[in-house]
């Protein structure tokens, strides 16, 4: 094999590995951008579940009860606390809207 010869190869095989990480890394990229993080379930406090929500958790996809319970209006469906969502620690008003609705 000739010194040229030697070149080629080297070139295809460099132009090779270059395709190879660049197809990789747009795999990973377009991975980590469409699917769904469990971090974005964990945004809001608020979701909606019913009939028309597969998942147990619902559409959690509310920052306030009033929000939810818009959206729940005139169909099977209600809203409840997203149990993956931290609420700030200060006591009984963290969430004072669901307190309300269990008092007695």
């Amino acid at each position: 094999m000739g010194n040229s010869e030697m070149r080629a190869v080297k070139h295809k095989v460099a132009t090779y590995r270059f395709s190879l990480a660049a197809v990789c890394t747009g795999v990973v990229v377009s991975f980590l951008t469409l699917a769904p993080s469990a971090a974005q379930a964990r945004d809001y406090p608020y979701c909606i579940k019913g009939e028309y929500y597969e998942s147990g958790t619902g559409d959690c996809s509310f920052d306030t009860y009033q929000q939810c319970l818009a959206t729940a209006s005139g169909r099977r469906a209600y809203c409840d606390v997203n149990p993956f969502y931290r609420f700030p620690e200060d006591g009984p008003t963290a969430y004072p809207d669901m307190r309300r609705n269990f008092r007695r």
